[in-house]
């Protein structure tokens, strides 16, 4: 089931792309990120009570907490760049340098989480860089 959801989530972010390249043209990149994320924010926190999960809210640890948080930090300054970009750029080569976050996600997870790296991990790493490298020349 976790890849149904994965390219689901890959097709909502390649519809992410274009429907924001469209709808940023005149809008300051900032302004257009924080309308997007009180969308975001709106629809969380709506899946949140129609699936009556906000009583877990007391169970989190500090620990996750503050994770969460950097994590939230850590996006925010992703929109914010992404969009600044996407408005300079063409969709066609900021979103294949966007998804170089593949191969640095794959070494911090080796890194910060101790996953293994194989070769075949290695090998899709290069295929990706080198696939980014050919779209945005």
């Amino acid at each position: 089931m976790w890849f149904v959801f994965a390219l689901l989530s890959a097709v909502f972010a390649a519809l992410t792309s274009i429907l924001a390249k469209i709808g940023i043209d005149g809008v300051n990149s900032n302004l257009a990120t924080a309308i997007r994320t009180v969308v975001v924010v709106v629809m969380a926190w709506g899946m949140v009570f129609l699936t009556n999960a906000q009583s877990g809210l007391s169970e989190i640890s500090r620990k996750s907490w503050i994770f969460l948080i950097l994590s939230g930090l850590a996006t925010g300054a992703s929109w914010l760049c992404y969009y600044r970009a996407l408005q300079i750029g063409d969709a066609s080569k900021v979103v294949p340098v966007d998804k170089l976050s593949v191969i640095i996600t794959l070494v911090l997870a080796f890194v910060f989480l101790h996953e293994r790296f194989t070769a075949k991990s290695l090998i899709g790493c290069i295929l990706i860089g080198a696939g980014t490298l050919l779209m945005v020349l």
